[in-house]
């Protein structure tokens, strides 16, 4: 009787995205019988340093937008192997005792984790590694020449990485794995019925989060709802702060704010328009469900190139402060045109089940190599 697979997936918590996509891709393994560890490689190999480096992180939403600015666009210019060696050793240790004792067939990566294809370098031991971008545009750090198979969201980030010499048979666009919640259609009288929200007016969905979209969000929820025809939800997600506010600010029976939910697809599929941070998971579950987005101040990197990449497919406007962001709203609210438009469009960047198709992939490749003797690298030492 054939053992079950094992697979290791590493991520990092900089952000819910990358684990988010850990957890989907984690329960897709399991249903087919595999046994699947998530590790936060970094959190566990440096606490203190991860500590530090996500603080500084969730500074990028505010004081420290520039200082963001300034490594992610800066390690893009500067970047090469050798200055970056630091880096790609970042968490070897860790990753070699997690080899050690999980035993993995196959190695996942959904950060761009370099220690993991260079384990290959200094040990010699072959293990099939995957990485997933988790974004709808690509940074350098996400590429090396052992990683065996990339997963993207669009053949936009399938031709940036075949710039670095990258076969296109090794890249494949399954789009970005998010819950099967988001492919479930329901109808949306009973959804409506459920949130006690008023099947005549229009809704606009504010995706606050644990960071908040908006300084003084108050303010713009108070100028949104002076049209008569307009409901406005919040869902501030862990900041229970922000729903304090709120609810104590604002007395209206077309305004409601929610915690923590998650039947969000459930909120999107009865939306006009979602106001929301370019986190690409976001993004991702938008375009499942094909809403018109405005997105609200991108912070330099990722944010503001998934952001701009979504404006220029017309599925979305960026709002860089708020009175443009009252703008778009009404907007989009006043043309059904233009937000069938914007729902067709954001609808074309889909890819529908993208665990299954990611997993299917790794398997079939683990099929197809499964009788090759790999030769062994040259150990090296650490």
């Amino acid at each position: 009787m054939e053992s079950k697979v094992k697979v290791l997936i590493l991520t990092a918590t900089y952000g819910n995205g990358h684990v988010q996509v850990a957890n989907t891709l984690k329960l897709e393994c399991e249903k087919r019988g595999m046994e699947v560890k998530v590790c936060d490689l970094f959190a566990e190999s440096h606490p203190k340093v991860t500590k530090m480096t996500k603080k500084l992180y969730l500074k990028s939403y505010s004081v420290g937008k520039q200082l963001y600015r300034l490594f992610y666009y800066g390690v893009e210019k500067v970047y090469n192997k050798k200055l970056f060696r630091w880096y790609y050793t970042f968490g070897m240790n860790r990753l070699l005792t997690l080899v050690q004792q999980e035993q993995p067939d196959i190695l996942i990566n959904t950060f761009p984790i370099n220690a993991v294809p260079e384990y290959r370098k200094i040990t010699g031991h072959y293990i099939p590694t995957y990485t997933v971008v988790t974004d709808f545009c690509l940074h350098k750090l996400w590429i090396h020449e052992l990683i065996d198979g990339y997963f993207v969201a669009t053949n936009d980030v399938k031709n940036s990485i075949r710039k670095f010499g990258t076969p296109s048979s090794s890249i494949n666009v399954t789009g970005i794995p998010i819950r099967k919640a988001f492919y479930e259609k329901q109808m949306k009288t009973e959804i409506i019925k459920k949130y006690k929200l008023n099947k005549n007016k229009k809704l606009i969905l504010i995706m606050a989060g644990a960071h908040g979209v908006l300084k003084n969000l108050t303010t713009t929820c108070e100028r949104l709802l002076t049209n008569s025809e307009v409901e406005v939800a919040v869902v501030c997600g862990n900041n229970l702060m922000l729903k304090k506010e709120l609810e104590n600010a604002i007395s209206s029976n077309r305004f409601h704010v929610y915690g923590f939910v998650d039947s969000i697809h459930e909120f999107m599929q009865v939306a006009t328009c979602v106001i929301t941070k370019p986190g690409g998971i976001t993004l991702s579950e938008a375009t499942a469900i094909g809403v018109p987005l405005i997105l609200y101040n991108p912070v330099p990197g990722q944010e503001r190139e998934n952001a701009i990449y979504f404006q220029k497919k017309r599925a979305a406007f960026i709002a860089y402060k708020k009175d443009e962001l009252i703008i778009y709203a009404y907007k989009v609210l006043g043309d059904e045109d233009l937000q069938t438009t914007m729902r067709d469009s954001c609808r074309t960047l889909n890819v529908p089940f993208s665990a299954e198709k990611i997993v299917n992939s790794i398997m079939k490749e683990r099929k197809k190599k499964r009788d090759f003797v790999f030769p062994s690298t040259t150990k090296k030492s650490l």
